[in-house]
Formats: structure tokens, C-alpha cells, sequence
């Protein structure tokens, strides 16, 4: 594991913010390494401002679609609102569908089948259409590269809009209007919209032209919420608008569906982790294990009884799930071991068997283990279908477009894709992404590394502390949750592996310490999670360093400052 260091900012520019907040110096500090250099930046970082997002009809295509959309209402035309099967897409279609409801009578929804359909716009789905009278289909979190099924629904008199954000290729489809501000020729200023809010800029302008008021869309925000936590987009500019008040809705009254989620759990009130790790793969696993629809109806039920219900199921389906992901993820990782290529700069395996709504999970369990380039390959009709994940500052998306002869078709994000290939195909593919990698991989890409936003002392950690560092949430790329760095710790001789054990004779995985710092000999919390290995050399060393972010601990009705170790050195 590599420790960086981010650079030092500008001492006056942290000194002058320092002074005009009246904070810490390593709060300060921190807010200046983001972008927040002034009392007015710090003022909006602090207090995300509805007010503050942009004009919609700045996108590319905006007017376009809006009118056709407005068309079809007056000539009481049927609209299919057509989405992904994963969070962002089921998000995007529960709120698009459950808000032209309230304008429009003739609104049907859809998610391709993962398994029968694949990715993306399908034949079918556009068949369903003409045999439903459906002449105008809303694409969302999808369609950017859909050329030929938007050509094939034009055949049939079908209008499509695009409402994507994933990179569009040379051409885009001859569709009524292609929303997307990755488009080089689109000027919208934030370009980093989850697809669930590329469709929220929809309904947004969509209000304004009749003139309601933005109060009535501010229920829809904790689909935003989800679908931005889950897509893992950048946490700043509007999308940190989004899910900061999306969180609140959440928290305050949710929509029934994340309700029966939130009563499940038992959980009152969530943070952007939260909603990360147990919302997320609860809505996830139905499109992972049976279809993404049933998302939908969870997120769009009125009734509480009927949401429950469906909130149930879908626990099922996630329980089911991570029963599903161990076992492959093994699996896996013994095939790598049996074919020699713990060595190779990629992992790359297939299995006919596996189950495609749980590839995407084990090729991020797969870079856990061996940190390097994954493609989990399983059978797709006549087909192989992949999905790909990457490590830090390796875009994958570029890779396979490196491999694309190989390739029957691709799309996706810098560190996460999806791909189809021929089976005869696989062989020679994977030789070649092995290749492409291993020509371009940089040395330092090919080791985890933890980044140090500051080194503190101990002792400055408080409450008070605490408390302004938990307003930098919600955490997320380009705002994670601060990493800090502390040297010269010492261990109370009471540290001890904790955890659950599967099999007799193994060791508890986690590592709980109690850190002794100072000439006082105060005493910290500490907690690492899957470190319990580390335990014996912190034991055995004078003093060591540790990496780690900061959390509240409640026990007992006692609360206290909790480190959460994410590495530990002692010196050699």
C-alpha cells in the first residue's frame, strides 16, 4: 500500500480562510485542497443551494425534447419510459414515469430483460412498443450509442429521446433530441450528471415551462440521491446540490418504497454511505437476480402495504445475491490460480455457468484481491458478455476501445464498462487486453495507494472538530471523506483480532486497538477493518503511524471519536 500526500496548499490562502470561517487550520486546510478558497465558496460548499442549479435548456437538445414531449400530451400519445437495469437506470425511470403521471395519463415503463435484452436500447423493447401504439420512447441512462435500434424504432414511426451520460461515440442516433453533456458540442456546465439526472434536468425544464413551482419537484430528490451514490459520480457541483437535499428527503419523508427499506434495516437516519451500501444493492439486486421492473414498482408504490411487500422481495433477491457473488468470486479466483496468471497485468476469466447479474460485484471482489484490470466473462445467448472494472488511474473504457476488433460492442465509464464478444472471439481478446494493459499500465497504477489529505495531531481531534469535518458530507469522488495521517502512536498492549469466524483455527480478521498518544498518554479508538494481520507488528514496534478517516462511535449511549485505521506503518 502507497501513502501520498497531497500537496500542501497555499499557507496564506489557508490562514486568510482560517481566520474568515474561524476554524481549524487543518479544516482550512482541507477545504482549500477542495476547491474552497474563499468565505463565499465555503458558504455554498456548506450550505448546497438549490437556487444554485443550472438553467436545464443550457442542454444541448433540451427545447427539442421538451416540445416532443409536450406534443405527445396534447395528441394523447402513449410514452414508454425506458431505462437500465441498474440503480441509476430504474432510478431515472421511476422518476421520469412517476412525474409525467402527474401530467399525463399514458405512460408505461420499461427495463430490458439483463438476461434475454443485454444492455441498452433492445429490439424487443422497441417491438413492444409498436405493438403497444407506444410512438414516442424517453430513454434514460442508456441509448448514447444506439444508433441502429433508434434507426430500427424510426422505421416504425417510434420518436426516441436520449437522456444518457456515458461517452458518446463519433456519431450519435438520429433521435428526436440526444440529451447528454459529455457531447463536445454540448455547453451545459457540469458534464458529470448521473443519468437519473440527466432526466431530472428533463422534468425540471419541463416546470418551468409551466411555470410550477421548483418546491413541488424537490420529492423526486432522493431518487437523485440514490441514483448519485450508487453511480459513484463526482460529489461536487450540482450533483452534490442534488444529493445533499436528496439525503434530506430521505431522512425526512422518503418515498414509500425507500421507506420500507429504511424499516427493514432499522436505521433512522442515513448518510451517503448508507445509502451507498444498503439502498443501493437492495434496488440493484433486482435487475441482478430477477428484473429490474420490480425496482421500479418499489420506487413508485403509493401504498405502504404493497411497498413492504415488494421491499421484502427485493431483500430477498440481495440476500440471495451475496450468496451468489462469494461463491463465483471463489471460483474465480481458483481459476486464476489454475491457469498460472496470478502474474499477468489483468485478470480476466470466464465461466458459461456464471450468473450475469453478479459479474460487475466479482470483478471488484477479483481487483480487491489482486488489484489489477478485471473482465468477468460469462454466456449470453449466443453471445459472451463482460463486465469490466479498473484501478485507479486506469481507464478501462479506453483499453477496450484499444481492443475493439475483438469486440461486438462496448460502452461505459473510465473505471467501470460492459462488453459483448463472439465466443471464438475470446481467446484473442483476451491476449490483447492483456497486452494493451501491460503496455500501459504505469508502475505506480499497479499498487493501492491511500491519499493523506493532512497530518494531524491527535489531540486537536474534538468534538468540535468533528463537527464542522461532518458537514463536508456528502462524501464522494472529488469530496471523499478526508484521510489523515498520525505518527509517533503507541499501542496499550489491549489490541486484539475481533470478528466472526467461517472455519476453526482462524483468526478474527479486523484489528481493534487502543492507541496511546502524547505526553499524557491519551488514549484513542481505533478500529481497522480486515487489518487483524497488522496486529502482531504493531505490537512488536516502539511506535508506528497510521492512515485513517474519522467517525463517531456510539455505545451505550456513550459517544466518542473513532479512528478508522486504513493502513498501518511501523518503521523497518
Amino acid at each position: 500500500m502507497r501513502w501520498i500526500s497531497k500537496p500542501k496548499p497555499n499557507q496564506e490562502t489557508v490562514h486568510n480562510l482560517s481566520n474568515s470561517l474561524g476554524i481549524d487550520k487543518v479544516l482550512a486546510t482541507l477545504l482549500v485542497q477542495r476547491g474552497v478558497d474563499t468565505f463565499e465558496k465555503a458558504k455554498n460548499f456548506f450550505r448546497p443551494n438549490l437556487e444554485h442549479l443550472h438553467n436545464p435548456f443550457l442542454m444541448k437538445g433540451m427545447e427539442a425534447a421538451v416540445q416532443r414531449i409536450f406534443e405527445a400530451i396534447e395528441n394523447n400519445e402513449t410514452i414508454m419510459v425506458f431505462g437500465d437495469y441498474d440503480v441509476d437506470g430504474t432510478t431515472a425511470v421511476a422518476l421520469m414515469s412517476s412525474y409525467l403521471l402527474t401530467l399525463h395519463p399514458n405512460v408505461v415503463t420499461y427495463i430490458p430483460d439483463r438476461y434475454t435484452e443485454g444492455y441498452g436500447i433492445s429490439t424487443q423493447g422497441i417491438d413492444f412498443a409498436e405493438d403497444n401504439n407506444i410512438t414516442l420512447i424517453i430513454a434514460l441512462d442508456c441509448g448514447i450509442k444506439a444508433i441502429d435500434k433508434v434507426a430500427y424504432a424510426k422505421e416504425k414511426n417510434i420518436d426516441f429521446i436520449i437522456c444518457d451520460h456515458h461517452r458518446p461515440g463519433e456519431t450519435v442516433p438520429d433521435a428526436v433530441a440526444v440529451l447528454d453533456p459529455k457531447q463536445t458540442d454540448c455547453n451545459y456546465p457540469y458534464d458529470e450528471l448521473s443519468g437519473c439526472g440527466v432526466g431530472f434536468k428533463v422534468i425540471q425544464a419541463i416546470a418551468q415551462i409551466q411555470e410550477q413551482p421548483f418546491e413541488e419537484l424537490i420529492p423526486y430528490l432522493d431518487l437523485l440521491a440514490v441514483s448519485i451514490a450508487a453511480d459513484i459520480v463526482p460529489m461536487d457541483g450540482e450533483n452534490r446540490i442534488l444529493a445533499y437535499h436528496g439525503l434530506k428527503v430521505i431522512n425526512t419523508n422518503p418515498r414509500p418504497g425507500i421507506k420500507a427499506i429504511l424499516e427493514q434495516i432499522q436505521k433512522t437516519e442515513l448518510t451517503i454511505t448508507d445509502v451507498v451500501f444498503i439502498i443501493a444493492p437492495r434496488i440493484n439486486a433486482a435487475g441482478r437476480m430477477k428484473q429490474g421492473i420490480h425496482a421500479v414498482e418499489l420506487l413508485t408504490e403509493h401504498d405502504m402495504f404493497l411497498a413492504k411487500k415488494f421491499a421484502r422481495e427485493i431483500d430477498q433477491y440481495n440476500a440471495d445475491r451475496k450468496e451468489l457473488d462469494k461463491k463465483i468470486t471463489d471460483e474465480a479466483i481458483q481459476q486464476i490460480r489454475e491457469n498460472n496468471e496470478e502474474q499477468n497485468s489483468t485478470s480476466v476469466v470466464f465461466c458459461e455457468t456464471w450468473h450475469k447479474g453478479v459479474i460487475g460485484i466479482v470483478a471488484s471482489r477479483l481487483i480487491e484481491n489482486y488489484y489489477k484490470p478485471t473482465l468477468v466473462f460469462t454466456k449470453s445467448g449466443e453471445k459472451l458478455a463482460a463486465s469490466a472494472r479498473s484501478v485507479k488511474g486506469f481507464d478501462v473504457y479506453d483499453a477496450l476501445e484499444a481492443c475493439s476488433e475483438h469486440i461486438e460492442q462496448f460502452g461505459g465509464h473510465k473505471y467501470a464498462a460492459g462488453l459483448t464478444l463472439l465466443p471464438e472471439n475470446y481467446t484473442a481478446f483476451k491476449n490483447a487486453f492483456e497486452l494493451v494493459v501491460k503496455q500501459t499500465l504505469a508502475e505506480e497504477q499497479k499498487t493501492p495507494e491511500i491519499t493523506i489529505d493532512a497530518e494531524v495531531d491527535l489531540v486537536d481531534l474534538n468534538p468540535k472538530f468533528y463537527r464542522i469535518l461532518s458537514q463536508f458530507a456528502p462524501f464522494g469522488p472529488a469530496n471523499m471523506k478526508p484521510v489523515f495521517k498520525a505518527t509517533g502512536l503507541r499501542d496499550n498492549g489491549y489490541g486484539k483480532r475481533i470478528g466472526k469466524v467461517e472455519n476453526e483455527g482462524d483468526l478474527p480478521e479486523h484489528l481493534r486497538l487502543n492507541i496511546i498518544y502524547g505526553a499524557d498518554d491519551k488514549t484513542y479508538n481505533a478500529i481497522g477493518f480486515g487489518m487483524g494481520e497488522k496486529l502482531d507488528e504493531i505490537k512488536n514496534a516502539e511506535t508506528f503511524e497510521a492512515a485513517f478517516t474519522l467517525e463517531e462511535n456510539n455505545w451505550n449511549g456513550y459517544t466518542s471519536l473513532q479512528l478508522m485505521l486504513k493502513d498501518v506503518r511501523t518503521k523497518k
